[in-house]
């Protein structure tokens, strides 16, 4: 059904078409004064020309703009690439914009407000009898975790995001209402300022960034964003649920506890990334605390000029008094020059000590020698500066001053309990065989195990119990151990030591890389145990290190039921847990289970690992929390957050989601806080829908249903194979007829694109550098390969079967998220284009034979699905992301035969090393214009 949001951009769509045509011509402008006539020409020339292409197959023309692109030197090559990337990024602020004052104006005509709003998922709550005492109790249990990583990197600079912050607001004046005269002549006036400057800012990095750069960028999205739409989530919450609920008998008010927490990877995740570093790792949490801490600070000013009560007017209840005179003792040096300031205004003088308080708090970076924190005045924990914030709230609303405390103090109290003072939990992640090195060689120093990584799981789990619950044998030595063993021990260390300086919330979750056995788990357990983090003391256990499995490959996803028996039956671990509440987190690898066995195979076994890994939680009486580890792109396990949550298992989301957010998608959600917002709400209510099981029955799982995926998702993963790992030459046809070894060359991310340098095998190429390469070149594959054969050969000569099809298409969530996923990847998807890049390739028998394969799969799951979803075209029935990837298309294909030529030239022109970096140049640039369309990298 379509709602009334996607019915209002369909109809307003020439609207948006609009404002693209200025922001073309404003380029257009710009371009003509910066670089010239006749490079603006050419721009010219190639857009028009491949919108006819688009339109009608023309070879004369084709091969006329073909020898145009030929005949251009590097210099205009990368003038045109970057007109074109600008084009795709000002696109981008248009539909973003487009689409916000599209909510505004629904909103404001007090309309039914969009699926996945707060208003239409508590209509639907009300309407499906959830009680007001039953949403109260999802709530309590509620934990939405969105977890900023680093990779696949976001390609755009800081000061690039700043500039389209700016364009974004500006474009947004052009909708306001008059005021003055010349009011839009001068905001066109200032589009074109900024856009001028956007295109004299270098968008390519000179330098590959450092892990502290990365670090920066995660946290600008706290400060442009992030801060503000926080609390307007909750407020618009509260307000749904009054409005919905307020005329409820039963309805008594409604706590919300802080169940929006924001988790970071970027400087934690060492898996494969040598540069980070324990010093990294403690730059990272610094500056966290230093970014939350500043924000206090900022919104505390502001409050000592808001709340202005005399006492003359008012009378504070007797708490905040009484805490007020402990305050003034405490911090009389504050007033050794005015003793009287504030007197007379209580709320001020609480918060001028409150803001000095948080400034005494501040850290100072490793590398300055500035005084440390923990001197007299400084708060002790994040619960002390909560406390004051309350303080207040409550004595405004003791003397009938409620609409106070309900305006900017609310918000700070919101954000405080959000980001206590540490910001985001930074998990740490590192790989299993690392710990498995670090821990033989500390047991052959003890004595404990000569030969530890000869030992089979079952012994190995032995020892490991033994040893953690009493020690080893002789006392460690550090300085005798390797450095790497060291560096392993030093990051335990700094662990323990951020519970105690920060907040025993500053870290999160120790994720294992590539989990294989129970013993992986417990050998990050005795790491904890050598740092004091876990162990038994004074008669009773304790843990304070959460230690989370990731599982990866289809294999171990398989597997990961009978490694978690193993290790739940430790009973060392099964102490470990009790004393952490029996809570656990497990992770789950979408990219690297679809890169090995394609991404049908991979959705399906991680939708049956929920279910086996929260049926066996169940058994054992365990809290579990899934940790789902998604990509940007369908290949990684990417699509919208609201039907995601919605296709997971029934009953296994039980109040909490945690997923990893990458790259570009978090540009793409919040670098705006209109669009933070809009997508934070789509997130929650997904997660509140997911979560009806705590109150009230769900409908279970048809058994049918999953015996025919169980059989489709095998065919489909004999087809992937039989391609990547069975198909001669496909590993040389990925490097070569994809621009993967160039995508290595940019400076976009800290981490290398392979696990072990020089290892091109399947397994050794990230994920991220996987996707980005595939999706470059238009074959997409790993969003869609495979799902075609499968479904085919599941229903030849057997006409019942599509109807089945058809039904489980309509019922249920997960097949439908699979297949609309699907069409997303195959849309971005040109087989056309993509010849041309298998025609790169040195062996041509070789690469048309797999490139047919490709092709042929291609169409076969293209006609499968449209048969299936009885659809016309692909994204018939999401008419809002079809209309977006059609008003790139005829642009990106420009910048695709650009790029192909580039590719010849710096591969097989034998230029010399000076002449290579030329086209370099150009190539690099064609990679972020091409990302920039697809709005996807890895």
């Amino acid at each position: 059904m379509t709602d009334s949001f996607t019915k209002a951009c369909v109809k307003h769509d020439k609207n948006l078409r609009s404002r693209v045509r200025l922001l073309g011509i404003l380029l257009g402008q710009v371009l003509q004064e910066q670089v010239g006539k006749d490079t603006y020409t050419v721009v010219e020339r190639l857009r028009k020309g491949y919108i006819k292409l688009n339109k009608k197959h023309d070879p004369a023309l084709y091969d006329r703009l073909t020898r145009l692109i030929l005949s251009l030197q590097p210099e205009t090559l990368s003038a045109v690439v970057r007109a074109f990337s600008i084009y795709f990024v000002l696109v981008n602020i248009a539909e973003e914009a487009f689409l916000h004052r599209q909510r505004r104006r629904i909103a404001g005509k007090g309309q039914e407000l969009w699926q996945g709003s707060f208003d239409h998922t508590l209509r639907a709550f009300h309407a499906h009898g959830i009680e007001p005492h039953q949403l109260q109790s999802i709530l309590d249990d509620a934990a939405y975790i969105p977890v900023f990583t680093a990779h696949p990197t976001e390609s755009k600079r800081l000061v690039i995001m700043n500039l389209l912050r700016r364009i974004f607001l500006t474009s947004e004046d052009l909708d306001a209402p008059k005021r003055r005269l010349e009011q839009r002549e001068q905001t066109i006036r200032s589009l074109k300022t900024q856009i001028q400057t956007l295109w004299k800012t270098e968008e390519v990095r000179a330098v590959r960034p450092e892990v502290r750069n990365e670090i920066r960028l995660g946290l600008h999205y706290f400060q442009s964003s992030l801060f503000d739409a926080v609390p307007q989530v909750y407020r618009r919450l509260r307000a749904g649920i009054e409005r919905v609920y307020g005329e409820h008998p039963e309805y008594h008010g409604v706590q919300l506890s802080p169940f929006i927490r924001f988790g970071s990877w970027i400087g934690g995740d060492r898996d494969g990334n040598p540069y980070v570093t324990p010093e990294v790792t403690c730059l990272a949490l610094t500056l966290q605390q230093q970014t939350i801490l500043q924000e206090y600070i900022r919104r505390v000013d502001s409050l000592i000029a808001e709340l202005t009560f005399s006492n003359r007017f008012c009378n504070p209840n007797w708490a905040f008094t009484e805490s007020l005179k402990v305050d003034n003792e405490i911090c009389k040096q504050l007033f050794c020059d005015n003793p009287r300031r504030f007197e007379d205004e209580p709320y001020r003088r609480k918060l001028y000590i409150m803001r000095e308080r948080l400034r005494l708090t501040m850290p100072a970076l490793p590398s300055e020698t500035l005084e440390e924190s923990g001197h007299a005045g400084a708060y002790t924990d994040e619960q002390a500066f909560q406390r004051d914030l309350k303080l207040i709230y409550n004595s405004l609303l003791s003397h009938g001053d409620g609409d106070a405390a309900e305006g900017a103090l609310q918000e700070l109290i919101h954000l405080a309990e959000t980001f206590g003072f540490y910001l985001m939990s930074l998990d740490i992640r590192q790989e299993s065989k690392l710990h498995s090195e670090a821990v033989a060689e500390i047991l052959k120093q003890s004595g404990d195990a000569n030969d530890y990584l000869q030992l089979d799981t079952d012994q190995r789990l032995a020892l490991l119990d033994a040893k953690i619950s009493n020690g080893l044998t002789k006392p460690l030595q550090r300085d005798r151990l390797s450095d790497e063993t060291r560096k392993m021990l030093a990051v335990f260390d700094l662990i323990a030591e951020t519970q105690t300086s920060i907040s025993p919330k500053a870290i999160g979750q120790y994720v294992i890389s590539m989990t294989h056995q129970a013993s992986d788990i417990m050998e990050v357990a005795l790491l904890g145990r050598l740092a004091g983090l876990l162990g038994f003391d004074q008669g009773s256990w304790f843990c304070r290190l959460e230690i989370s499995p990731l599982f990866e490959t289809i294999d171990d996803l398989k597997r990961c039921e009978e490694i978690l028996r193993s290790l739940f039956a430790n009973p060392c671990y099964q102490n470990l847990l009790n004393a952490s509440h029996r809570r656990q987190e497990i992770m789950l690898g979408y990219s690297d289970s679809a890169k090995d066995g394609g991404i049908m195979a991979s959705a399906w076994n991680l939708y049956q690992t929920q279910q086996r890994i929260i049926d066996l939680a169940d058994r054992e009486k365990l809290r579990c929390r899934l940790f789902h580890g998604r990509g940007g792109t369908v290949g990684r396990g990417g699509g919208p957050t609201h039907q995601s949550i919605l296709a997971q298992p029934k009953n296994t989301v039980n109040g909490e989601i945690k997923f990893t957010e990458q790259g570009e998608v978090l540009s793409y959600k919040y670098s705006n806080q209109e669009t933070a917002i809009y997508e934070l709400t789509m997130g929650i209510t997904g997660l509140l829908k997911a979560s009806q099981g705590l109150v009230s029955t769900v409908k279970q799982e048809r058994q049918d249903y999953s015996q025919i995926m169980q059989e489709i998702a095998g065919l489909g993963e004999q087809q992937f194979r039989k391609l990547t790992e069975q198909t001669p030459g496909f590993l040389d046809y990925f490097y070569e007829a994809t621009p993967v070894n160039e995508i290595g060359l940019m400076n976009i991310g800290s981490r290398p694109s392979h696990r072990s340098k020089g290892n091109r095998s399947k397994s050794s190429v990230r994920a991220i550098a996987w996707v980005f390469g595939w999706g470059q070149s238009r074959q997409n594959l790993p969003g869609w390969y495979g799902i075609g054969s499968g479904l085919a050969n599941w229903r030849k000569n057997k006409p019942g079967r599509l109807k089945k099809l058809r039904t489980m298409y309509q019922e249920w969530p997960f097949f439908h998220a699979l297949l609309n996923n699907a069409q997303m990847a195959l849309t971005k998807s040109n087989m056309a284009i993509a010849q041309k890049y298998a025609d790169l390739c040195l062996d041509k028998p070789t690469s048309r034979a797999i490139f047919d394969m490709i092709k042929h799969e291609y169409e076969l799951t293209c006609a499968e699905i449209l048969t299936i979803a009885q659809l016309n075209e692909l994204l018939d029935d999401a008419p809002i992301l079809q209309q977006s990837i059609r008003r790139r298309d005829a642009y990106l294909d420009p910048l695709n035969h650009i790029q192909l030529e580039l590719i010849k030239h710096y591969r097989y022109s034998g230029l010399s090393e000076e002449q290579q970096e030329l086209w370099l140049t150009p190539l690099l640039r064609s990679i972020n214009a091409i990302s920039a369309g697809l709005r996807n990298t890895g």
